[in-house]
């Protein structure tokens, strides 16, 4: 790929359900070839603006820069260069931004497809290991990431470099694998008309479940707790008192039922994919949960998938702990588009 003149700027964003991060970028040469290097970010909160043009003009309104291309990864399908964001208000429109901000070409993606083609953009350093997998592994890949909902996205692998596709996996019907899970997915039928996996493997899950375990007597609310809770995020609440040094039982007991769904849909997706070339967990969630990823309880339900397992264990596992691969990724799919 050639490389931008250095006064021509990339435009990207990472749209999200709570914040919308925002950067402009140039390319430059790199050791593997052209890489993105990052000129100036900002986060805004996404419920705070009326729509993603009122914060592209806030943002371009603090620096003069030549926008030549803009790439926004955005949580929900493209259609006719518009998204209506999942767990937004407003929408997203190609064709508006490029008018009123004068920029010659806008790319949008569903966010995972972003987070997808932003793979390439990291360094090992950038990701935890949570399954070794063949050494030698190639092929597909797939990105399954929990954050506000549930994204998934697959990388095919046509033999020269991989070609992303986004989907709209998350909205899957749940499917229980235990007793337990039997239970929950009843307990969610009274509320939703719908239960997909977004309901139970993303920050509104952590909640769903922690919820149904108190209201159905399967767990005893701890006073201290249900205080942090009203002031507090719930998942943030816990997550901190499942780890503390007296650790709260209702808590330990919904984040194991979460690593279990998250394992069980990260290798239904895995095989959808047919992603011998790895699997990639995305989004915040994984990263503040990376220990309880490292166990028994998630690999055992990734690979537990009858007379395929052994293809599951043979797939390499990875969390991405790079926040801003989304990020990467929208403008890495907007500089190529137009080359």
């Amino acid at each position: 790929m050639a490389i931008l003149p250095p006064q021509h700027h990339v435009l990207a964003a990472d749209v999200g359900g709570t914040k919308v991060n925002i950067a402009t970028l140039r390319t430059v040469p790199g050791a593997l070839g052209t890489e993105l290097e990052i000129i100036r970010q900002e986060r805004y909160p996404s419920g705070d603006y009326p729509s993603l043009n009122a914060i592209i003009r806030e943002f371009l309104s603090a620096r003069d820069e030549k926008v030549v291309c803009a790439g926004f990864g955005v949580p929900g399908p493209p259609k006719n260069r518009r998204v209506k964001p999942t767990n937004l208000t407003w929408g997203v429109d190609a064709d508006d931004i490029e008018k009123e901000f004068r920029i010659p070409h806008v790319e949008l993606l569903n966010d995972l497809g972003a987070n997808a083609y932003g793979i390439a953009e990291l360094k090992p350093s950038d990701f935890a290991t949570i399954q070794e997998g063949d050494p030698n592994a190639e092929g597909n890949r797939c990105v399954v990431s929990p954050g506000t909902g549930l994204g998934e996205a697959g990388l095919y692998w046509n033999g020269k470099k991989h070609l992303v596709w986004s989907c709209e996996g998350g909205h899957t019907d749940f499917a229980p694998r235990n007793e337990i899970e039997e239970a929950l997915l009843h307990y969610l039928r009274r509320q939703f008309a719908h239960v997909s996996y977004e309901r139970v493997v993303s920050g509104m899950g952590i909640e769903n479940i922690y919820n149904f375990l108190r209201e159905t007597g399967r767990g005893a609310e701890r006073p201290d707790v249900a205080e942090a809770m009203q002031t507090e995020d719930i998942g943030a609440v816990i997550s901190r008192y499942a780890d503390a040094d007296v650790p709260c039982p209702m808590c330990v007991k919904t984040l194991e039922i979460f690593i279990g769904c998250l394992g069980a849909e990260a290798g239904n997706m895995a095989l959808k994919a047919m992603a011998t070339g790895g699997v990639y967990l995305g989004g915040g969630i994984p990263v503040k949960l990376l220990k309880r990823l490292k166990s028994v309880n998630f690999t055992h339900a990734f690979t537990d998938k009858g007379r395929l397992t052994s293809l599951m264990e043979a797939m390499p596992v990875k969390v991405i702990l790079n926040d801003q691969t989304a990020l990467l990724g929208a403008a890495r799919a907007a500089v190529d588009a137009i080359f």
